[in-house]
């Protein structure tokens, strides 16, 4: 049997996200974006709760274009909010599209999402070697930074501990505890 990270559940759908997403380095913008706004989405819940509407998050979001999303009417907005398959919440619905705005400017000032965003750690994952997840902090020096940067660009939702979890999630740190069988798989994944 595999050794996996402590903090996951029996959950197929977490097994399944842990196995083959979780600290996985990503370098696409609108992947980057999706999970920003999901990890954002996620403040105050579990994880599994995003995970599990995942799917429904795609569809209502407009499949994450921040072209679109950027667009939302006050209308929009309401219709989301009457939607069960996300989580209903006001602040957190208007400031996707905040987010989208904001996302948008950062593509215009800096070329993509991606050199924005991967600037917080060099343009490499930070490689940690926690041995239990009582180990790994909810923030860090490079989250407090893109935290700072993303407010100051205008997202919401982007606070210290939210960024950190967005940098676990998408591959900027290895946070597989070092008995875990994905530990040196993600170390081993290679930049695109």
């Amino acid at each position: 049997m595999k050794k996996r990270c402590d903090w996951l559940t029996s959950d197929a759908i977490y097994l399944d996200y842990h196995d083959k997403e979780w600290g996985v380095p990503v370098y696409d913008d609108r992947a980057l974006f999706e999970m920003l706004i999901l990890e954002g989405s996620q403040a105050g819940l579990s994880w599994i709760t995003i995970l599990k509407r995942r799917r429904t998050y795609r569809k209502a979001y407009d499949d994450f274009d921040p072209e679109k999303m950027a667009q939302w009417t006050d209308k929009k907005i309401q219709k989301l909010l009457q939607d069960p398959g996300i989580i209903r919440n006001r602040l957190k619905v208007a400031a996707a599209r905040q987010n989208a705005q904001a996302y948008l400017q950062v593509m215009k000032d800096h070329g993509s999402f991606k050199n924005f965003i991967w600037s917080f750690v060099g343009d490499e994952p930070i490689i940690n070697c926690w041995e239990t997840v009582s180990e790994i902090p909810a923030t860090t020096k490079e989250s407090d930074a893109m935290s700072k940067a993303l407010k100051k660009k205008g997202f919401k939702f982007a606070g210290s501990t939210i960024c950190y979890a967005f940098m676990q999630a998408v591959g900027m740190v290895n946070d597989h505890i070092t008995t875990c069988y994905r530990y040196k798989e993600v170390m081993n994944c290679e930049k695109k």
